[in-house]
């Protein structure tokens, strides 16, 4: 990032953190993408917060940037394991934040499994998870009861404009992989698992670029929404995928388990929008399919009589190309500090919640002040 750039988004977020202050002395725990935008967004985060931890989303870390973080904010590994463990959760909140207020910042739903215990056991206060992504904000829906207040952004309106862009995002770096074996997507059968919001502008983004697109959703309101909108649907998993040349599954929730890649047809090409661990079991075929590289970014899956096209691993396919989306991801990131600010405040009781909408609208004003001029 040029400095003049660095210095126009260091000023934006300046804007947001004075409108929104942090009340107590707070430290937060941030899973986070390490892209080139991303280091602004966490010197924001250092003025509501003294930051214990920046965790890396594995699959989304652009090397210099995670260098440059490493500088001057701790950084540790991430993994899954770590925090579906209750005891090594706690052992590692202890170990990074014992004692102290924590605002546990989420991409995915990491502290889900173990945040009972995190909450009744920690020697500090958890007094709050603010969550980015609907796949988290699924696995915290889920549990019984939350012991504490989390604020879910997944669903904000000001995320529809980012979502509509990470959808643009996954059909290019998909057709960019294709293309760089020499083959094209053009007039092909593709389907989309997951019609939520990215779901709705991958089938859309796929249309524009003269795909045939099925969509299947497990919700029957979703695919009566796809209906309407022109597109094809079907009644399982199975019947989508059988006839698609191009499956990209966003679903946030296992969209393809280790029964349903037996009906992918020989050549299909397979993508993710999230993690693998996320969206395909793709472990699970490990002992019974050969893997081996067809291309950058690109994976054979082959047993007898049966082949397929993984991209990007089964990560995220937009990551392969930075994912960018422009200025419209700090309408996201500013709500994050908004209500990382608001439990540090302790606005909010035990429960699912979302910033209030007048929250929302002095963030879009402020954004639309500073990145219309």
């Amino acid at each position: 990032m040029e400095t003049r750039e660095r210095a126009r988004l260091d000023a934006f977020f300046r804007r947001i953190t004075a409108q929104f202050p942090a009340g107590q002395t707070i430290t937060t725990l941030v899973i986070t993408h390490v892209l080139p935008e991303r280091p602004a967004f966490l010197r924001a985060m250092t003025a509501v917060s003294t930051v214990g931890a920046v965790l890396p989303k594995p699959r989304s870390i652009h090397q210099p940037t995670l260098d440059a973080v490493r500088c001057t904010l701790p950084v540790h590994d991430l993994t899954r394991e770590r925090f579906t463990d209750e005891t090594q959760a706690l052992d590692y909140l202890e170990d990074t934040a014992g004692g102290q207020d924590v605002v546990l910042v989420d991409i995915g739903g990491y502290f889900a499994a173990s945040l009972d215990t995190l909450v009744s056991k920690f020697s500090g206060r958890i007094l709050g998870v603010v969550e980015d992504t609907e796949n988290g904000h699924q696995r915290y829906a889920a549990l019984d009861s939350l012991p504490c207040p989390v604020v879910s952004v997944a669903r904000s309106p000001l995320k529809d404009c980012e979502d509509h862009l990470v959808g643009r995002s996954i059909v290019f770096s998909t057709d960019a992989l294709v293309r760089a074996r020499g083959d094209i997507l053009t007039s092909r059968n593709a389907c989309v698992i997951g019609f939520g919001k990215i779901g709705r502008a991958i089938a859309q983004a796929l249309r524009a670029q003269d795909l045939r697109v099925t969509v299947y959703d497990s919700n029957p309101v979703k695919r009566v929404q796809a209906h309407s909108l022109g597109f094809r649907t079907s009644a399982s998993t199975t019947e989508a995928v059988c006839d698609a040349e191009l499956v990209l599954c966003a679903t946030g929730n296992l969209a393809l388990r280790h029964e349903d890649f037996a009906a992918l047809r020989n050549g299909a090409y397979l993508g993710s929008v999230t993690s693998s661990e996320d969206e395909l079991e793709l472990s699970s075929l490990h002992d019974l399919y050969e893997r081996t590289a067809a291309g950058a970014q690109l994976t054979r899956y082959e047993v007898t009589g049966h082949y397929f096209y993984v991209l990007a691993d089964g990560g995220a396919v937009n990551f392969v190309h930075g994912a960018a989306v422009g200025a419209y991801i700090h309408l996201v990131q500013a709500e994050i500090l908004a209500a990382t600010a608001a439990l540090s405040h302790t606005r909010f009781r035990p429960g699912l919640h979302e910033m209030p909408a007048a929250d929302r609208d002095a963030i879009a004003r402020t954004w639309l002040n500073h990145f219309e001029r």
